[in-house]
């Protein structure tokens, strides 16, 4: 595409959509940026005449396959969680009724399919598996069009996208859909969390727990942190309790993957602590919570302090 303005143009139209393809596909926010730039200098380059929409997707999808395979072929130092992004609050629907008013051509609305329990999901699957779930249970491409941008049969499109449904079976039974209902529940047992916590009662951080709680902690290695997942509620209560013990701490209270968190600032923290970190929180259906997310990798948390 030689032509400056129509790429302004395209790119004005397309950008957010590329961008939430590629955020989904590798649960990073850095490499959906280079992805979404890399996408339009090819764009520039070597955009055949047709369908420019379809052909953008195609190569952000195929690239956030191959960014995915990097990411697992090097590795990870303890847990990897994704990074999180601000996401406010205007895209959340009032109740579950809406919602399936609102996307019933989709399995995962936008909302849901950017939440961290879904991300985290999403990681027992093949990069390609991934893109076929993606393509045909989020953005709602049909079989025929996804087999088109993975270069795949339709037949191994379904084979794919059947597996894939099934590896999100455990996601599925208790999915968790960004309600502003659930928003507010978040809300009120954050605050009632960090109040535990900033008076040490473990009892009290206790009775909030789900008895089969787990806490994941993303460090990337560079702060002391857990480096492996903590899983009940005892230990789970007495991590967070010896965790949060810091003199001076801020903490302010943000939407992050459609769902409120907390960032916390650490003043002064003692060396190998983490000076920051964004904290999220599964509720299950009895109010519990099921699961905390902790993010301290400095990278994953640039955009946001």
């Amino acid at each position: 595409m030689s032509d400056k303005s129509e790429l302004d143009i395209v790119y004005r139209a397309e950008r957010e959509r590329v961008w939430a393809i590629a955020y989904r596909m590798t649960g990073s926010a850095a490499d959906a940026d280079d992805l979404v730039q890399d996408t339009f200098v090819k764009a520039a380059q070597s955009a055949p005449d047709g369908d420019l929409r379809a052909w953008l997707t195609r190569v952000a999808i195929n690239g956030g396959i191959d960014l995915l395979r990097q990411r697992k072929r090097r590795g990870y130092i303890g847990p990897w969680l994704p990074e999180p992004v601000d996401t406010g609050e205007e895209n959340a629907a009032d109740d579950l009724a809406e919602r399936a008013e609102r996307s019933a051509a989709q399995r995962y609305d936008m909302l849901e399919s950017a939440s961290f329990a879904f991300l985290v999901a999403l990681e027992a699957l093949t990069p390609r598996a991934r893109a076929v779930l993606l393509l045909c249970d989020v953005f709602d491409f049909s079989v025929k069009e996804a087999a088109a941008h993975l270069s795949m049969t339709e037949s191994h499109v379904k084979v794919t996208h059947h597996r894939a449904r099934r590896v999100m079976e455990t996601y599925d039974h208790a999915r968790i859909i960004p309600t502003r209902a659930l928003q507010v529940r978040t809300r009120a047992a954050l605050a009632t969390l960090m109040s535990a916590l900033v008076m040490g009662d473990i009892d009290a951080v206790s009775a909030m727990l789900a008895e089969d709680v787990t806490s994941t902690t993303d460090s990337g290695g560079q702060f002391t942190a857990a480096r492996v997942p903590v899983r009940g509620r005892a230990k789970v209560a007495l991590f967070w309790i010896k965790t949060g013990k810091h003199d001076d701490v801020r903490v302010e209270l943000r939407m992050l993957n459609g769902l409120p968190a907390l960032l916390t600032t650490i003043v002064g923290p003692p060396k190998g602590i983490a000076p920051r970190l964004a904290l999220q929180i599964v509720l299950n259906a009895e109010g519990e919570i099921s699961g905390l997310h902790a993010v301290l990798a400095p990278p994953k948390l640039a955009r946001l302090f």
